[in-house]
């Protein structure tokens, strides 16, 4: 990828534009200066984590109602996350070939019909089999979506407007189980028919507030020059930039996604001995201090430049793992003394929450500079693919460490792989003025 302007303006004028938008987001808050489509794409998010929120703690309990096994209740999650990832090439694809808009509110369409079809499920088998159709959706939401995103904002918002569309997952994903509970009360289907709403809701909004016009207009501006698809994606194969990218979104996807989520709360019950009440006050610790940072960090990218905020959310990724190994190693050490793998539990959430919100900027950002501002599907979905592989293999990878050995051999496997990614941020160059189409 070029890292020279190619739009005709000159690299001083160039310099000076980025230097009047990074100003300027050190001075606006939140949504203030950016495209509409930020805004829509950010509500848009929220509506699908509040109602996938609702959906995900019933999920497994409706799967049991069938009479299965843990396993093949387990298996009701892991076939949405394995169809989003067998679908990525294609929903790239169809991306680039029928346009951000049209893709996106189809696949909201499909999950939300999908949804509402797998509440009336009356064998294991549909339930898994319209799960199975939402997670095709899923990918073509999540694919179009970020593509969108990038495509719509100027090199020095990238970071901002990742962090406005993270956020908008962060505070639906927190909201979704506070409400899940009375949701559940009323019926243990009635989730699924939530989420259905949730996600209709959200594929009116796309329609309504997402104009063709615009998007239209932007689509000319950046069109001239676009090459094979698939030799794009092999250009930025060689984007040292792009490497750094695609390992950072694996590891978050294995240690975030995956293994943290799978076996944690089974290490405050059973290696802490603690109620599972700790195990949510130790999600909400990441949650709030992700939040509080999110911003913050979506700045540091766009105005310090996407390496850096890199290496925070990276290191920080990695650092927080150790403190969860430690965990397990003081409560195995001191044994009474379990108050100090308590502490250190807590403390290792709130260290993940902080990487995490640099990791759900930085990344994305670095992304829409190697598309330099051009319908890039298939350079997206690469990317996604990265965060759904990690969150497959890492519950597996987490469970037979557990099951062999114990929790803190878990904790340590994603400690060392955490580090891998920091070696790739070093070695890549910094995006953030690049501009122009190659």
């Amino acid at each position: 990828m070029s890292e020279t302007p190619t739009d005709g303006a000159g690299p001083s004028n160039n310099s000076s534009r980025t230097h009047r938008l990074g100003g300027a987001i050190r001075r606006t808050p939140l949504l203030k200066g950016l495209p509409k489509e930020v805004a829509v794409l950010s509500a848009v998010a929220f509506c699908v984590a509040i109602g996938f929120g609702i959906l995900a703690p019933a999920l497994p309990i409706f799967a049991k109602t069938f009479d299965v096994t843990a396993l093949q209740a387990s298996a009701v999650i892991s076939v949405f996350a394995l169809m989003r990832f067998v679908f990525a090439p294609v929903a790239g694809v169809l991306v680039d070939r029928l346009g951000e808009r049209i893709v996106l509110t189809s696949g909201l369409f499909i999950v939300a019909t999908s949804s509402a079809i797998a509440g009336f499920s009356q064998t294991y088998l549909q339930l898994v089999a319209f799960r199975g159709i939402g997670g095709i959706g899923s990918c073509m939401f999540t694919v179009s979506a970020l593509a969108l995103l990038l495509r719509v904002v100027d090199s020095s918002q990238r970071g901002r407007a990742a962090s406005a569309f993270q956020g908008g997952f962060l505070l639906g994903g927190v909201a979704g189980p506070a409400v899940g509970g009375i949701v559940v009360a009323i019926s243990i289907r009635a989730p699924f028919f939530v989420y259905a709403a949730s996600l209709f809701a959200a594929a009116l909004v796309t329609l309504i507030f997402l104009t063709r016009a615009r998007l239209h207009e932007r689509e000319e501006e950046v069109s001239h020059g676009q090459s094979n698809k698939l030799e794009e994606l092999r250009t930025a194969l060689r984007d040292k930039a792009y490497q750094a990218a695609l390992g950072t979104n694996l590891i978050a996807g294995f240690v975030t996604f995956g293994l943290r989520s799978s076996v944690v709360p089974l290490f405050v019950v059973e290696g802490l001995q603690r109620g599972a009440s700790l195990s949510g006050f130790g999600f909400l610790a990441a949650a709030a201090v992700q939040a509080l940072v999110l911003l913050p960090a979506g700045r540091m990218a766009d105005t310090q430049g996407r390496r850096k905020a890199l290496l925070f959310g990276t290191i920080a990724t990695a650092i927080g793992m150790v403190f969860l190994t430690l965990a397990d190693a003081a409560v195995n050490g001191l044994g009474q003394a379990a108050m100090l793998g308590t502490i250190l539990f807590l403390v290792s959430m709130a260290i993940q929450g902080f990487g995490a919100a640099f990791l759900g900027s930085a990344p994305s950002a670095v992304i829409g500079d190697v598309m330099g501002g051009k319908k890039g599907g298939i350079v997206v979905a690469t990317f996604q693919m990265m965060s759904d592989a990690g969150a497959i293999l890492g519950p597996l990878a987490a469970g037979l460490l557990v099951d062999l050995f114990d929790f803190d051999w878990a904790f340590a496997f994603a400690a060392v792989l955490a580090i891998l990614p920091i070696f790739l941020v070093i070695r890549m160059p910094e995006t953030l003025k690049r501009s122009g189409v190659t």
